[in-house]
């Protein structure tokens, strides 16, 4: 009976929660005279401004006010340059504001405060700027994700403007200017903005908001207040260009006398901002250089399908959620690895041997328009110009060279017209086409996305069609097809979610698109819970069931099968009232046909049952020392009684403010995995039973000489061993038969290290000198060996490239050069 009028009381909670309430309204009030940034509120241009206080906690106590002691007061105005925003954070004591220096974007375990505009009211798309204690600046766009009203923060994105903070016993002061130059909005005579402001305090894990956030509502943007009657305000002329200076020096041994182990290469170039018109910006880069990224996390791939790296290049990470709409862009394609990258090595004469053989592509330019009008009309169109790419092959019984093409030049680009509704609705149509030059062949993909929601938000409508079509010697293939639908509850404590996949067999999208596979019917379904009034010992909860099924669209030739795989999953995690996160996945997938590992058309591998347990936890990360877990294991009950274990462990220790270091540590052995080995010269298809442990360190920390300089270190090192203990030979019915006579040695010892250490000094706003060291090594054999230290002995004793770089970067505004 306890129990049941507990449950009474929550779901009436949650019923009153669910009550459409109106949106708060602020009315703008525009200054005459204007503050100094400098972090001292008491300046007597705020007096004019609107003041605001009384915010509302959204968690963990959704609907609460902020204590007395812990308040928050803001001021916020507005004139032709920008929006003016300042205000004290109350703490009852000192030792309560969490904070350190992480840099431009670092969340690390910071207090924030800032604002979240809505510039065209329409609940999907938002612009959020953000200060810490220590006076550190974040800045995002909103925008909803694919199929997916919830949506993300892109904080590739960045804006340049200007804030100031002064810490006292009372609390924090802040003081902020964003010029209108650093926010898109429309050019009507009277507007009316979304607005709220987010205060977030660590050390209880508290969130308010000016208007108050139901977390049982779909949305974020859906739930703002109204900054209403800004008058006469004109999007400014926005011309911003950033020219560079990059010297670089490479070290890698060569025991050739006629290889020099030196090199060196001094660039320059310009990226350029244009604001086309008050809604859309031109983004160009000219003679582009990458060399300062981040290194890949490169890993032994025995997978059937390719790997996915992130995109750590600015320009095409920055402002590209237009383009990521439906999935169907992949930015590493572009100056990613040539076309006929190993065909070289296909083709090689007697004595011949390749000298070079890069492996990516060089840009020569790339440009990029986004932006979205006043009647919800955004617009995507990026467009990149790669140089052809040549493997050079030397014969060493004349010592004459060739070269051979490995990569054509190519043009790519990205068309996107994305329209908003009624209802934090929309409708996207995508454009994407590759052309090459020659006779290589090019391909272009279209496709129409939808997303609907009703009135209250609380039922979504979403879909997706899809058209590939591909041109050989001019000649035209019938187009692929692939297609999506999905429909579900996506407000309240119970929400739930139904999606059907389709693909024949001759869609992709790989050209521009990371793309796995093909000819496939899916159908999921997915039922989550959710508790979000704390209790007891715990803060929030999540419970949710997922299952689902796929078949193949289109029987493959001989063989009379369809099923794919199917699986059923349940998840609960939950935060505690200590802010500790831990969860639970328990997972079982019935037995299946895998047509994908045989990398044979016409074959399938038969795989039995298996079963999957994930636990994972997660400490408080205000604390100076925090970490978190992970351990999964797969026990697979077919062939030899196949096990799979993942283990991963990461503390952080934070020093001080300005440094920190961090470890990671994963683990992931498997015992008697069934995997594609080789194609046998007798025609078989060859698989082996192999157990393989990988193993991988990553060190890094991070010292900062202020908000505006630091020093980041990184070092990681990957090991990957492969011992194969049988083999077999494939059968059409998907069975293996042992076959002693393949005797090669498919066992395999990879080993990358790298390490990335990059000084940074932000010397003007938007402006950067950045000093970089990079050191990367790799080694690869046939010996499998499993013992850490001496693998890491013989990749540390190993050629090493070395290469050190200097990069200057400094912004102009065409409008203060004006002034």
């Amino acid at each position: 009976m306890k129990y049941f009028l507990s449950l009474i009381v929550l779901t009436f909670h949650l019923f009153l929660l669910g009550a459409d309430e109106k949106p708060l309204k602020l009315e703008a009030v525009k200054c005459t005279s204007i503050p100094i940034i400098d972090g001292d509120i008491t300046d007597e241009a705020w007096k004019q401004a609107a003041f605001i206080t009384n915010l509302i906690e959204f968690r963990p106590e959704a609907g609460d006010l902020e204590k007395a002691d812990e308040r928050t007061e803001a001021y916020l105005m507005y004139n032709d340059q920008g929006i003016y925003f300042a205000g004290r954070c109350y703490e009852s004591s000192l030792d309560r504001i969490s904070k350190e220096l992480k840099g431009r974007d670092g969340f690390g375990t910071n207090d924030y405060i800032g604002l979240v505009f809505d510039t065209y009211s329409d609940n999907i798309n938002g612009f959020e700027y953000f200060v810490t204690p220590l006076g550190e600046q974040w800045d995002a766009k909103m925008s909803p994700g694919n199929n997916s009203n919830n949506g993300g923060e892109d904080f590739g994105w960045n804006a340049v403007w200007t804030s100031a903070v002064k810490m006292h016993d009372k609390g924090w002061d802040f003081e902020m200017f964003i010029p209108f130059s650093a926010i898109r909005f429309g050019k009507d005579k009277v507007q009316d903005w979304g607005l709220n402001i987010i205060r977030r305090r660590r050390k209880t894990e508290e969130q308010f908001t000016w208007n108050p956030i139901n977390p049982t509502k779909n949305g974020f943007l859906t739930q703002e207040g109204y900054w209403t009657g800004l008058k006469d305000i004109k999007p400014p002329v926005r011309l911003q260009f950033s020219p560079y200076f990059s010297v670089y020096t490479n070290h890698f041994p060569s025991a050739s006398k006629d290889i020099k182990s030196w090199s060196s290469q001094v660039n320059g170039g310009l990226d350029l901002k244009y604001g086309i018109s008050q809604a859309y910006t031109l983004d160009a880069i000219l003679i582009p250089d990458f060399g300062q990224v981040q290194s890949d996390n490169r890993v032994l791939n025995l997978s059937p399908f390719e790997v996915k790296f992130n995109e750590n290049r600015n320009f095409f990470s920055e402002g590209i959620e237009l383009f990521n709409k439906g999935g169907l862009f992949y930015s590493r394609r572009i100056g990613g690895s040539p076309l006929y990258y190993y065909r070289p090595g296909e083709n090689l004469s007697q004595n011949e041997t390749i000298a070079k053989n890069p492996s990516e592509t060089k840009l020569i330019n790339a440009s990029k328009i986004s932006g979205r009008s006043q009647s919800g009309l955004g617009i995507g169109f990026l467009n990149a110009i790669t140089k052809p790419t040549y493997a050079t092959i030397e014969d060493l019984s004349d010592e004459t060279s060739r070269k051979e093409l490995t990569n054509p030049l190519t043009n790519y680009n990205v068309l996107v017209l994305d329209q908003t509704m009624k209802n934090n609705s929309s409708v996207t149509l995508f454009n994407s086409n590759v052309m090459r030059n020659g006779s290589e062949y090019d391909s272009n993909v279209s496709a129409f996305l939808f997303d609907q929601n009703d009135r209250k938000n609380t039922w979504n409508l979403n879909g997706k069609i899809a058209m590939s079509k591909f041109w050989f010697d001019e000649e035209k293939t019938k187009p692929g097809v692939s297609g999506a639908l999905g429909f579900g509850k996506t407000s309240g404590v119970f929400t739930f979610r139904y999606s059907g996949e389709y693909s024949d067999d001759r869609y992709s999208h790989n050209d521009l698109g990371y793309f796995t596979n093909n000819n496939f019917i899916n159908n999921n379904l997915y039922m989550g819970y959710r508790i979000f009034k704390p209790r007891g010992w715990y803060n929030r909860v999540n419970f949710n069931f997922n299952i689902g099924v796929s078949h193949l669209a289109k029987k493959i030739v001989d063989i009379d099968k369809t099923y794919q795989n199917a699986f059923v999953n349940m998840n609960v995690n939950t935060q505690t009232k200590k802010l500790n996160f831990f969860g639970l996945f328990l997972g079982y997938n019935p037995s299946r046909n895998d047509f994908y590992e045989p990398r044979t058309a016409g074959y399938f591998l038969y795989k039995g049952s298996r079963w999957n347990l994930d636990m994972w936890m997660e400490s408080n990360s205000a604390k100076k020392l925090s970490w978190y877990y992970e351990l999964f294991a797969s026990k697979f009950a077919n062939y030899y009684n196949g096990k799979f274990v993942e283990a991963n462990f990461g503390p952080r220790y934070r020093f001080s403010s300005k440094i920190s270091l961090a470890y990671n540590l994963s683990w992931e052995p498997s015992w008697n995995s069934i995997g594609f080995a080789a194609n046998a010269s007798d025609g078989n298809i060859i698989l082996g039973r192999r157990n393989v442990n990988t193993v991988s360190n990553v060190v890094e920390t991070k010292f900062s000489f202020s908000t505006k300089s630091w020093l980041t270190w990184r070092a990681r090192h990957y090991l990957s061993s492969v011992n194969y203990k049988e083999f077999y030979a494939l059968q059409k019915d998907g069975s293996l038969k042992s076959n002693p006579l393949f005797t090669e040695n498919k066992n395999n010892n990879v080993n990358f290290f790298n390490i990335d250490m990059i000084y940074t000094w932000q010397f003007a706003p938007g402006s950067f000198f950045n000093l970089v060291w990079k050191n990367n090594a790799f080694t690869s054999n046939d010996r499998s060996d499993t013992r850490y230290f001496n693998n890491l002995k013989g990749i540390l004793k190993s050629e090493q490239n070395n290469n050190i770089s200097l990069k200057v970067i400094y912004f102009f505004d065409c409008l203060k050069l004006k002034k």
